[in-house]
């Protein structure tokens, strides 16, 4: 099955058994309205690729890995967009959670879409209790503190940021938590993947300061402009257009280069360069190690 399909129907199946029974109605429609249509999903790509690449000798564990981080990244959406963080009314080119069902009931969608992704981790305990148990313990230190997603956020409260922590928080613990969590499903050792998933997730957040700079709305399917609305920390801002580019090329040659040798390398190799044209286009993936 191609990975976007085991992507998607691991996805559907856990929010189908969110929906179930007598859920509140308006809730459970905010559920599957806040993660389907879903984006790129590039985390989950990413995660089932290293998986692969290590041999995914548990496509179950694997799939439940890949919709708990995306259900994870979807509730980060929903909240970030609310009008206490980027009061934004447009998200993946259709109004925001928030908009379309109230704010209330999108705060409840983020924490429900939460709980649910570690239920789906859960579940797995019944067949792979060690792995299940790891796979728990990585997305939770890359979701909450002190230096995951709900950290990253903090730091735009700061009154100092230190934009490599930022960065690194905000945007890439989640890379992160998808090359753990890929090694991890395939009975791999995560540690030896953290760095993949490191400068992936930070060449992310300079390719996304570059489109929130140069694209328009239309294009983004999202508010442009935030960065410099806010006040937030910035490539574009540190570095110019032009540097802020420069460095997106050198980091994407430094992921490819810290591929851990393993059966799937060129495989995943690929994959990155791939990544790394959806998220910039016309910006080129410079090649390390094949």
């Amino acid at each position: 099955m191609p990975l976007t399909e085991r992507i998607e129907a691991a996805i559907s199946c856990a929010i189908a058994r969110a929906r179930a029974g007598r859920a509140p109605r308006q809730l459970s429609a905010a559920l599957d309205y806040a993660t389907a249509p879903g984006g790129a999903r590039i985390r989950p790509t990413i995660l089932l690729s290293v998986a692969m690449a290590c041999g995914d000798d548990r496509p179950d564990v694997s799939d439940a890995a890949a919709s708990a981080l995306e259900l994870i990244h979807c509730a980060s959406l929903v909240h970030d967009d609310l009008p206490c963080f980027d009061d934004a009314d447009i998200r993946r080119g259709k109004p925001s959670v928030h908009r379309a069902f109230s704010e209330p009931l999108a705060v409840l969608a983020g924490d429900s879409l939460i709980v649910l992704a570690f239920e789906v981790l859960a579940r797995q305990a019944i067949t792979d209790p060690a792995r299940a148990a790891r796979l728990m313990t990585a997305l939770a230190e890359r979701t909450g503190m002190p230096g995951g997603i709900c950290a990253g956020q903090g730091w735009e409260s700061e009154p100092e940021v230190d934009l490599a922590a930022y960065h690194r928080s905000k945007t890439g613990a989640l890379f992160i938590a998808a090359t753990e969590m890929g090694a991890i499903a395939a009975g791999h050792d995560p540690d030896n993947w953290r760095d993949l998933g490191a400068l992936i997730g930070e060449a992310f957040q300079v390719a996304d300061d570059l489109r929130d700079a140069l694209l328009d709305e239309t294009t983004l399917g999202k508010p442009v402009g935030q960065d410099a609305l806010h006040g937030r920390p910035n490539a574009v801002a540190k570095l110019g257009v032009d540097g802020a580019s420069k460095r997106l090329s050198d980091i994407l040659a430094g992921a490819i280069a810290s591929i851990p040798s393993c059966p799937g390398e060129a495989d995943l190799a690929r994959m990155v360069r791939k990544t790394a044209e959806r998220i910039v286009p016309n910006v080129p993936a410079t090649a390390g190690r094949a």
